[in-house]
């Protein structure tokens, strides 16, 4: 009997196999076509941020000629941009510029770029111009602590300073971070009390206050003997995107060969490291 026949079933199963695959591919077409007019929008916004970006200011009808897109619909794009606050009006002359909710994301980037990383390469040149021994240092609470070290050709002590913290007021990476930090935790920790670590140590806080002030002007601090007797250091502020200091790097070495006299040399040769190391971590130098 033809009910009985496996050719039969066979032929049912196959039918309705297919008639399944086409109802789960039209479903799936149906579901494309939503996504497709999300997507599309987003395309275009990116595609808004990338024109305003080209040409620094633009009006709605330059923006939707150039996306080819009715003027109704640029709008729309913009304004939900500037609801976000990428976009912003700087007048009322209806032209529209980059806002400073662009900032507040390349900021977040920035954030995770890994210092060590984007300062190793730079360090290792340091070194290899100095001989000496380049420190990467940042804040600890009220200490500074080094992330990262590379040791010059005329290192002939294999002393490993990462993860070592000491005070700042002893170091030429803490006085770099003390003088730029904010007037109200600098004067916290001038208040002290500041510990004396070698003969050499400013422990007075007006006296401390004045070099901050100079590491200010000149760009870089150094450490005469002030953590450790025959130990100079020289250091300049790293810069993160906004143009806050968020480590300090460091050349240091003997006494003997880091003379007092030749500090203000290498501290400019430290300065310019610290600024490319700066331009990796995000900050533009002004000009």
């Amino acid at each position: 009997m033809a009910g009985n026949d496996p050719r039969t079933k066979a032929d049912s199963t196959d039918a309705t196999r297919m008639d399944r695959e086409g109802a789960d591919g039209a479903a799936a077409g149906r579901e494309a076509g939503k996504e497709t007019v999300p997507v599309q929008s987003v395309d275009r916004a990116i595609t808004v941020l990338e024109i305003l970006a080209r040409h620094g200011q633009a009006g709605v009808t330059d923006i939707a000629a150039e996306l080819g897109v009715h003027k109704s619909t640029a709008f729309r794009l913009v304004g939900a941009l500037e609801r976000r606050g990428l976009v912003e009006q700087p007048g009322l002359r209806g032209k529209y510029r980059l806002g400073f909710g662009i900032i507040r994301l390349a900021g977040t980037m920035a954030a995770g770029l890994d210092l060590t990383q984007q300062s190793r390469r730079v360090c290792e040149d340091l070194a290899a111009e100095l001989g000496e021994t380049v420190n990467v240092a940042i804040p600890s609470g009220d200490m500074v602590v080094n992330v990262d070290q590379v040791r010059g050709s005329s290192a002939v002590v294999s002393q490993n300073w990462v993860g070592r913290q000491s005070p700042m007021h002893a170091t030429s990476t803490g006085k770099v971070l003390m003088a730029h930090m904010r007037d109200a935790e600098r004067r916290r920790l001038l208040a002290g009390p500041l510990e004396r670590l070698t003969p050499a140590t400013v422990t007075d806080p007006d006296a401390l206050a004045a070099a901050l002030a100079g590491v200010r002007e000149r760009g870089y601090a150094t450490a005469v003997e002030e953590l450790e007797v025959g130990l100079n250091a020289v250091a300049a502020p790293i810069r993160g995107i906004t143009g806050e200091v968020i480590a300090a790097v460091s050349a240091s070495g003997p006494s003997y060969r880091m003379e007092r006299d030749k500090l203000a040399e290498i501290g400019a040769t430290v300065y310019e490291a610290a600024e490319r190391i700066s331009l990796r971590m995000g900050h533009m130098r002004e000009t």
